[in-house]
């Protein structure tokens, strides 16, 4: 149907009493979008929709935010989203995704708040959050944060920038140093399926990106090999056995970071900085063979080959398929295990 134009339209009007034109404008009001429902209300009183405007670009206050997601994150971790008990509907716990999306919105808008730190801190435990659901089921999906499109790595760079802007390199540091160790990780935060997963990088770029000089470079490893040393007290407190939680942890922790270990080598090697190589390599607060991957790689660019052949061979007898060992045994000549050549020898196929 065509539409009228403007004298067409004022014509037709000229025919309506007041009662119907109301009834009219009522009719667009109350059906019609967010956009026209703001237009006549700025007809109607252009003071109040003026102060409303300037309401909605307010940011969300932190403290409401934090304490929205603090009984979110409760209530998940003690089931009621599995339907533990009656603190959450069964309509909520269907509409938990959005919920979380709401959240997730809510606190790094405020982020743009004169309290930096309770929206960070906000921020934070949403992160927290999503980083544990890759090992508890709290929810009922396959994939929580890829449904709850939630990128973790996205949400940690914009954290890590507002409290850089704000507050200072070393405040950042301070901050992102311990965060780094606790969230990344090497295969993302979903199942790797989906739009969500697409998006994620690994948080070791998102920091190098943020790192502009030397000397914060420098800076940033001491405060990320101060929180290793946190972690390796912490580590102490887990049980002793051989076989038990804390040799996984630190094997665990090796391995998400191993993104980091190798910018870190890249960075300080050949630098007034490469001390700080050799705390890493040695550090209580990590194991496992991606640990001696980097060990390796460290002695043999300083022209260690005997060194490194013989801390690849060694790995890889407990992993013969580890692809970081394998590459690098490969361009040292190092001896393989009979585990390892077979399973070259079927890759080469």
């Amino acid at each position: 149907m065509k539409r009228m134009d403007r004298e067409q339209f004022f014509e037709r009007l000229a025919s309506l009493d007041d009662a119907r034109l109301r009834k009219a404008l009522w009719n667009l009001y109350w059906r019609g979008t967010d956009v026209i429902r703001e237009r006549i209300e700025a007809e109607i009183d252009p003071d109040t929709a003026t102060r409303a405007k300037k309401s909605r670009a307010q940011p969300p206050d932190p403290e409401m935010v934090l304490d929205e997601v603090t009984d979110f994150v409760a209530l998940a971790r003690s089931g009621s989203y599995m339907g533990g008990d009656r603190r959450v509907s069964p309509r909520e716990r269907s509409r938990w995704r959005f919920t979380f999306q709401r959240l997730a919105a809510d606190a790094q808008a405020s982020l743009a708040a004169e309290d930096l730190r309770t929206a960070a801190a906000a921020l934070e435990g949403l992160i927290d959050f999503a980083c544990e659901l890759r090992h508890f089921v709290y929810f009922h999906s396959e994939d929580p944060v890829e449904s709850a499109r939630f990128v973790v790595s996205d949400a940690a760079q914009l954290l890590w920038m507002r409290v850089l802007e704000r507050e200072g390199f070393p405040a950042f540091a301070g901050q992102a140093a311990p965060q780094l160790i606790r969230w990344e990780s090497a295969y993302g935060w979903t199942h790797g399926f989906g739009r969500v997963a697409g998006m994620e990088t690994s948080l070791a770029g998102v920091i190098a990106g943020m790192l502009r000089s030397d000397d914060a470079w420098i800076t940033f490893a001491d405060r990320y090999l101060e929180a290793l040393d946190e972690a390796a007290r912490r580590d102490r407190a887990l049980p002793k056995q051989s076989w038990g939680p804390a040799p996984r942890v630190r094997e665990d922790r090796a391995r998400d970071l191993s993104r980091w270990h190798q910018l870190m080598l890249d960075r300080f090697l050949d630098s007034e900085a490469e001390d700080r190589l050799d705390r890493l390599v040695a550090h209580p607060a990590l194991d496992g063979p991606d640990l001696v991957f980097v060990r390796a790689s460290l002695a043999h660019r300083r022209g260690e080959l005997e060194l490194a052949r013989g801390l690849v061979s060694e790995s890889l007898e407990k992993v013969p398929g580890h692809r970081g060992l394998l590459d690098l045994a490969m361009q040292i000549d190092a001896p393989l295990p009979v585990r390892s050549r077979e399973i070259l020898r079927r890759d080469s196929r």
